[in-house]
């Protein structure tokens, strides 16, 4: 009897053991990626390299005054959040697109990819934000773990994305990638290289020398005027395919 408690007290110990590793693990991966994606201070492209500079927003930027968005000579362009996954419309996506056309300022839609939602439900909804709408850039994927669930495995996920960009492209929609470094090496690279990518990263250069991108989002941490809260900065690559509309 006594063996069997103390094996009993010994299993429940080691399960325990394993929670709190466990619990302690997935808050330090937490805790990595809110840094990355919120705290981490951002680079400092030249101004003289890349001199076309523009922000990203959607609905957790609040109410945007693009009057005084528009008198920032910083920014010159802006991409706007307008869907995710297969129903979801960004709240603030139709004032946004509406306001930015009014104020004359060059403007792209992005659709945020779900891991666990059919791609081409996915295009059909992106597609619907599009129609009708004054938008001078690409739309925009955006493709990253941040925000999506686990447990979806990388080729269900690329074969979605594909499902996806043919919808949009059977409909004449030709997209840009946004990702981060770590969905780029997993997503991107081997299956997307043909297309324009937008690429988060903090480090300067953003990814290794012979890989080409067309926007670098440097930090989420921009402060502009006509913005309420803290917002993502861009810088345009003079070689992005879109890049003769700033000329």
């Amino acid at each position: 009897m006594a063996d069997n408690s103390s094996r009993k007290i010994s299993r429940k110990r080691g399960l325990w053991i394993l929670a709190i590793s466990l619990t302690v693990s997935l808050l330090c991966m937490g805790g990595y990626m809110a840094y990355d994606r919120w705290l981490a201070p951002g680079a400092d492209p030249s101004a003289e390299d890349y001199p076309v500079r523009g922000i990203d927003i959607s609905a957790h930027n609040g109410d945007i005054d693009f009057e005084r968005l528009r008198a920032d000579s910083s920014v010159r362009f802006v991409y706007i959040k307008a869907t995710e996954g297969t129903d979801f419309l960004d709240r603030n996506y139709i004032t946004n697109v509406r306001e930015a056309s009014r104020n004359a300022i060059p403007a792209g839609a992005y659709h945020f990819f779900r891991f666990d939602s059919d791609g081409e439900m996915q295009a059909i909804n992106f597609l619907w934000a599009l129609r009708g709408r004054n938008l001078q850039l690409p739309p925009a994927i955006d493709i990253e773990e941040w925000g999506n669930p686990d447990g979806h495995a990388t080729a269900r996920i690329v074969e979605r994305l594909r499902d996806m960009v043919s919808y949009l492209e059977a409909h004449g929609c030709h997209p840009i990638f946004y990702t981060n470094k770590d969905g780029y090496h997993r997503f991107i690279r081997g299956n997307f290289d043909n297309y324009p990518l937008w690429i988060c990263s903090f480090s300067d250069p953003p990814l290794e020398e012979d890989v080409p991108w067309a926007i670098w989002q440097y930090s989420h941490r921009g402060r502009i005027d006509g913005v309420p809260t803290s917002v993502d900065l861009n810088a345009l690559s003079p070689h992005a395919p879109f890049a003769a509309i700033f000329r």
